[in-house]
């Protein structure tokens, strides 16, 4: 005999802005969603986010606790917020003391499958498909790979 537990997608406690478009399922929980912005299927957004107005969050993306994004961003498909960097070795876990936030500034795109660890992003910055950002980005540009690195500046 098997047996399982069904837990159903939840939009709880979540401050949104004017004209906010919500494809579900999704998980939205305690978390700010500014005006104009779309949210995708499948998407999960933390306690904590804010999400800027007219940004796109695309389908299966993941914004964990502690994401800012300022407004007029794009968010590709698949993309990963990550707020642990496991500095003891393992992950914090509940530990939300040991999380650190990721800050991204306005018109930021970030493409399909990045992986964004806690850093800050400034404005006018496009990031790659598939690129892995692992420090702070200061100048304007485009970045991509692995870690991301500028290819040229706009």
């Amino acid at each position: 005999m098997s047996s399982f537990n069904s837990i159903q997608s939840i939009i709880r406690d979540v401050q949104f802005g004017i004209s906010v478009t919500v494809v579900e399922p999704c998980n939205l929980y305690e978390c700010k969603i500014g005006d104009d912005s779309f949210i995708g299927p499948f998407v999960e957004i933390q306690k904590d986010v804010v999400i800027g107005d007219r940004c796109k969050i695309q389908s299966h993306s993941f914004i964990c606790s502690l994401v800012t994004i300022g407004n007029d961003c794009f968010i590709g498909h698949g993309v990963m917020f990550v707020n642990d960097k496991f500095t003891s070795g393992a992950p914090a876990g509940g530990k939300a003391a040991q999380w650190k936030p990721t800050t991204i500034a306005d018109h930021v795109s970030i493409g399909s499958n990045a992986t964004i660890l806690p850093v800050q992003i400034c404005s006018h910055v496009v990031i790659g498909a598939g690129a892995i950002v692992t420090k702070d980005i200061t100048e304007p540009g485009v970045y991509a790979g692995n870690p991301a690195v500028l290819l040229r500046k706009i």
